[in-house]
């Protein structure tokens, strides 16, 4: 794969100094970002949009809040402003229906007055607004892979008329499964089209679609910002080591303390934001979830309120959450830890933005901590460790914030009939008294009188967070580890299944259906305890010849039986059939739910394997 160029692109004042004007764009486009309120572009905008706009293939490399949207929409609209208007003309695809609706959105307002058709197609939602738009004609698609094939195959989307495809968070779309959907997608684009593809990482895989799909594209990489010594950065980073059990309540507590104005907490699965939701909900704090589990009414609704600042608290999945550009976001709070770095990196890049100071908090729990070394090479950046208020120091903050209240009402009107209250109780008390009974009121009406606990504090030792620990069974450092090469024969170790079982569900988060998944509360769930010390092997018909991978097996345990999968062990995988190590109490309760599903769209039979 040739390149025109390869820039990595610093914020600086004297780069910033040129406007949307110098890039080459119609005057038209220029009025509608002045009266968007866009003065300068950001570093993917000001590097993207000239070759665009010169029909060059391109190849950029950038984090979320960057400005990627407008760095492909704006040349987009104006090339095709100016050419010939086949219906459809461009194809942008992207991982998530909220990536979906929202870049559809932002290119509605771009174009406003080029009058060109813009729709999104996604699963979650009815198919049949979807064909009477294609059927009546649009210039601009954006899509999901996996509705967009099935389009394709419908033959309600026809892309032989391609102008342009865009690739948005290309690195997302692989990792939730999405590469077959990806290349018959493409497969079915004329050869002629112009193609951009934008990732926040660059693995092998990223470079490699891209050599098989662009042709001599310009490279654009955008650094993250760096922070010069003695600058404060814009997002503080807290890591708070708690036992898991006191995970919620220190969590309460943190908000308590922290008073955000509007809060992203991320958990790993839609089980977890549920559960989260309702211990939140039963300490009277207002808060909303968000996950693929969810209608489209549901979740339109969710973000709605989160947006207008109705909702302070957003409990989400990374998937879901994938797409939200919401610029007042105050505090990320990492309720799990992330799976990797490049997660916690999205994850906070969601606060901290338009020159706003963020709050970033990870709770950690004990078997965690080394993982925490990990992030802080890739952030370059040495996270506080944090201790959970105390009853006391909690007790201390709500008075001072019941006092603030009282002393704002005072400096208020409308005070006479209280005044007239106070005097009539201060002639058989203490005025002093009846004033510490009025906040004591106060106090208790806003909940603050609940009895609270004290939680252990735990300590990160340096060696710990360096990872020089004791090392486990495998040989890493902690769970979390960096992943070792399993043996050829197809075995799969703890750690690659645990990676298995994220990809499955973060596909499943955002698999293109017509009717979102269901979830289940945390009761059905027979398999959430640790491994039992009696193991034995299921047998499941069907193998690699039938397309089946390990990360399927995995899921069809976890989500249907709902069994954790930590219970799960090697997998070994065949031709004609697989063997899953897994504790033999939960055998007939796994092999009765599978019974009921279909692994890759076929029923399989399993048993207990007797050698």
């Amino acid at each position: 794969m040739k390149s025109d160029k390869h820039d990595t692109v610093q914020p600086s004042e004297d780069v910033a100094a040129t406007g949307f004007a110098t890039l080459g764009l119609d005057s038209a486009l220029l009025s509608t970002l002045e009266t968007l309120g866009y003065e300068e572009p950001t570093g993917i905008q000001r590097e993207a949009i000239p070759p665009l706009l010169e029909g060059k293939d391109l190849l950029g490399q950038a984090g979320a809040g960057t400005g990627k949207t407008a760095a492909f929409a704006l040349p987009m609209l104006q090339l095709l402003a100016r050419g010939e208007r086949r219906q459809p003309s461009a194809l942008i695809l992207v991982p998530t229906r909220e990536l979906a609706i929202q870049v559809a959105e932002a290119i509605k307002r771009y174009g406003q007055a080029m009058k060109l058709g813009v729709v999104a197609i996604y699963g979650g939602q009815s198919i049949a607004p979807q064909l009477q738009s294609l059927r009546r004609g649009v210039e601009i698609v954006v899509a999901t892979p996996g509705r967009a094939l099935d389009h394709i195959r419908r033959k309600t989307l026809k892309l032989q008329n391609l102008q342009i495809v865009i690739l948005d968070e290309a690195d997302e779309m692989l990792d939730m499964g999405f590469t077959e959907e990806l290349e018959a997608v493409l497969a079915e684009t004329p050869a002629t089209r112009q193609t951009a593809l934008f990732s926040a990482t660059m693995p092998t895989r990223i470079t490699a679609i891209a050599r098989h799909h662009l042709k001599n594209p310009v490279e654009i990489r955008i650094a993250r910002e760096v922070h010069h010594a003695g600058a404060a950065p814009r997002v503080r980073q807290t890591v708070y080591l708690l036992p898991k059990q006191h995970k919620t309540a220190a969590l309460v507590r943190i908000l308590d303390i922290e008073q955000p104005a509007s809060a992203l907490v991320f958990c790993r699965t839609r089980v977890e934001v549920d559960e989260l939701t309702g211990l939140m909900q039963e300490q009277g704090l207002k808060a909303e979830t968000l996950h693929g589990g969810m209608t489209q009414a549901e979740r339109d609704r969710a973000m709605k309120g989160f947006r207008s600042g109705k909702t302070r608290l957003l409990v989400a999945t990374d998937v879901a959450a994938r797409g939200i550009d919401i610029p007042h976001v105050s505090h990320v709070i990492n309720y799990d830890l992330p799976s990797s770095g490049e997660v916690y990196i999205h994850r906070i890049g969601r606060t901290g933005r338009a020159g706003r100071e963020g709050v970033a908090i990870t709770i950690l729990e004990p078997r965690e901590k080394r993982h925490l070394r990990s992030i802080e090479q890739l952030t370059r950046t040495k996270i506080e460790v944090g201790t959970v208020p105390t009853v006391t120091q909690l007790q201390t903050r709500r008075l001072e914030r019941t006092g603030t209240a009282i002393r704002e009402i005072l400096q208020g009107d409308g005070l006479e009939q209280f005044v007239a209250m106070v005097k009539s109780l201060a002639e058989n008390q203490d005025p002093l008294t009846v004033a510490a009974a009025a906040v004591k009121l106060a106090f208790q009406a806003k909940g603050h009188d609940r009895k609270e606990v004290d939680i252990p504090i735990l300590q990160i030792r340096d060696d710990e967070r360096a990872g020089r620990g004791r090392r486990d069974r495998h040989g890493q450092s902690g769970r979390h580890g960096p992943e070792t090469a399993r043996n050829q024969r197809g075995h799969q170790g703890k750690e690659e299944q645990h990676r298995k079982k994220r990809t499955h569900e973060r596909k499943e988060e955002g698999r293109d259906r017509t009717q979102a998944g269901r979830t289940e509360r945390p009761e059905a769930q027979p398999g959430r305890h640790r491994a039992s010390a009696i193991r034995c092997k299921l047998y499941i018909a069907g193998g690699l010849s039938s397309g089946t991978r390990p990360g399927d097996l995995v899921g069809a345990i976890v989500n249907e039986a709902k069994v954790d999968a930590v219970n799960i062990g090697a997998i070994e995988m065949t031709d004609r059939y697989a063997l899953v190590e897994i504790p033999e109490h939960l055998a007939p309760h796994i092999i009765n739910a599978l019974s009921r599903t279909k692994i890759r769209g076929r029923k399989v039979s399993s048993s207990v394997y007797r050698k």
